[in-house]
């Protein structure tokens, strides 16, 4: 018991520490009270909007230990987000990192139906805090790379389109958020 005491007090702290990050990055933002387990239905942990775009999270931390979600844990995101008309995202802690981001989706799911997200993948594949809130944005080696010949350029709006139908085609964003952007 007193495990399962410490491991959701320290899961409420992660919650709260995302809550007032997000306030800070001038989102507003509110933690669900007693998301999945007091009520009967099912609430992400934290709701945040700027305005613009609207999340409904899942919050999950770890000491190292790859973080499972259960099936229904997501499916219940899925639809709760739905509903809303907000975005879905899983937003995970590993000890001594920072938040990153995944949309449902994109997570790796288990033979059992559940779903993981390795300290390493979050590293590697996890959209960062700043990039979520939109302080930075990640530039692909092409963009970066550009070699000066200015003949070959296109109009803007045309390479904006690519770049969204390629980050789909190679599994960094979500049909469903290609839609809202395009």
């Amino acid at each position: 018991m007193t495990t399962t005491v410490s491991a959701n007090r320290k899961g409420d702290r992660r919650e709260r520490e995302l809550v007032n990050a997000l306030d800070d990055a001038g989102f507003a933002v509110m933690r669900a009270p007693a998301s999945g387990s007091a009520t009967e239905r099912e609430l992400p942990d934290v709701l945040a909007g700027d305005g613009e775009t609207f999340y409904a999270i899942e919050a999950k931390s770890s000491a190292g230990d790859p973080i499972y979600l259960t099936g229904e844990e997501v499916e219940a995101l899925l639809f709760f987000a739905r509903n809303f008309g907000a975005k879905a995202r899983i937003a995970v802690r590993f000890d001594r990192e920072d938040w990153y981001f995944f949309h449902p989706g994109d997570l790796y799911t288990t033979d059992a139906g559940s779903y993981r997200v390795k300290k390493e993948t979050a590293l590697a594949d996890g959209t960062d805090f700043p990039e979520f809130v939109g302080e930075t944005e990640k530039v692909t080696l092409a963009e970066a790379g550009g070699d000066g010949d200015e003949a070959d350029a296109t109009d803007p709006e045309t390479e904006e389109r690519r770049a969204i139908l390629e980050a789909v085609r190679d599994g960094h964003m979500p049909v469903e958020d290609a839609l809202d952007v395009l």
